[in-house]
């Protein structure tokens, strides 16, 4: 017996028929809707990969059960930028060298996406890099990546008093 999914991925509905309850968000973003930007780590909630954003909120998708969250609207990787318009997040990324192989940058980048929303971000890198603590770079890309969020978060905080 399958279990009607309904959910709103990047801004987009999509209906689902799930044969297994136990499919993770991880899963279905890259297995059924191609969305492979979402990495799969080490499926164990530990490196943060896989963060993609649901109903505003930072989560591991590989830990969170596709069923467990019908109607939620989900953004990923692939949702972020407008167009060729890079999110302020994204460029932050580029202009601080926030990655090196790569493979982490989509959770880093949907990570501070959301530390940013919830106001968490601030102008202290101590308090970012605590914040970011869940994303893990195997790399050591860490010191660019607390810069960029640093930059990404005055960045937005403009075009917010700007739209003001």
């Amino acid at each position: 017996m399958s279990s009607p999914l309904t959910l709103t991925v990047n801004g987009v509905q999509r209906r689902f028929d799930l044969d297994d309850p136990r499919v993770t968000l991880l899963d279905l973003l890259r297995e059924r809707l191609d969305l492979t930007g979402t990495k799969k780590g080490c499926d164990r909630g530990q490196c943060g990969a896989c963060t993609i954003l649901v109903d505003g909120q930072r989560i591991n998708s590989c830990l969170a059960l596709a069923i467990s969250h019908d109607g939620a609207d989900i953004l990923t990787i692939e949702g972020v930028a407008h167009g060729d318009a890079l999110h302020p997040v994204q460029a932050a990324f580029i202009q601080h060298d926030g990655f090196q192989c790569g493979f982490c940058t989509p959770g880093q980048i949907m990570s501070a996406i959301g530390l940013i929303r919830e106001g968490q971000a601030g102008d202290d890198p101590e308090r970012v890099r605590e914040g970011m603590s869940g994303n893990l770079c195997r790399c050591g890309a860490y010191a660019g990546i607390t810069e960029a969020v640093l930059e990404a978060h005055h960045t937005l905080n403009r075009k917010a008093e700007q739209a003001a």
